[in-house]
């Protein structure tokens, strides 16, 4: 949040400051779901203008994922990089 704070400061406007935080909302959605975000994204937002609307939900991240199996999932937390460098990786 502390972060995020500094960065919403230049938004530009209320809008994009709107917009900014329904994308990381979606981003953060799907690394619960363990859906890798550019790949849910780039097939949502190409199909989006398409999808019906009645069927909207089938868009959400953990919808998404149990309709594309296992392609797009995240590797498992071990496997990824850390997030924060270690003590054993500064010079």
């Amino acid at each position: 949040m502390a972060v995020g704070r500094k960065n919403w400061l230049f938004a530009g406007s209320m809008a994009g400051a709107h917009r900014a935080a329904v994308l990381y909302s979606l981003i953060q959605s799907c690394k619960l779901a363990g859906v890798e975000p550019f790949a849910y994204l780039r097939d949502v937002l190409l199909r989006v203008a398409t999808h019906p609307q009645a069927r909207i939900a089938d868009l959400t991240p953990k919808a998404w994922a149990k309709a594309h199996g296992t392609d797009a999932f995240l590797p498992p937390p071990s496997a990824r990089e850390p997030a924060t460098p270690t003590t054993a990786s500064l010079p």
